[in-house]
């Protein structure tokens, strides 16, 4: 049985899915794991892997979600990303995404997303993992 958080969380992917897929973007893989951590979605547009951490809130949070993401998170994402490339042995320009999906309050449906692209990114990121 899933909990609160995680329903929360189902939502807030389907809802960003379906708004990658209204933006162009082709949806290629959905909570990618492997022993480094998990990415929510890995969608491609424009010859452009975008690899996207979403966090779902009710409105007026207390912190913006996407301070949730922190160093350690983000070093996470992108070692898993690369991971995800190796193992397809993709070469391709990408990207680290944010999807901030605000519900309404009280309730399980949308009132907006702010959508935040190259929302981090190390130089030399792999040389550093």
């Amino acid at each position: 049985m899933k909990t609160e958080k995680q329903i929360t969380g189902d939502i807030g992917e389907n809802l960003t899915c379906r708004y990658l897929e209204e933006n162009g973007y082709q949806i290629v893989e959905r909570n990618y794991r492997c022993r480094y951590g998990e990415i929510d979605i890995i969608a491609v547009k424009d010859k452009v892997t975008a690899f996207v951490e979403v966090k779902t809130r009710h409105l007026n949070p207390k912190i913006r979600p996407c301070l949730d993401v922190n160093k350690s998170k983000q070093t996470k994402i992108m070692r898993t990303a690369y991971v995800y490339l190796k193992e397809n042995q993709l070469k391709t320009y990408m990207r680290f995404d944010i999807s901030e999906v605000y519900l309404k309050p009280n309730v399980r449906e949308l009132h907006h997303i702010h959508y935040l692209k190259n929302a981090f990114y190390r130089e030399n990121t792999y040389e550093n993992l």
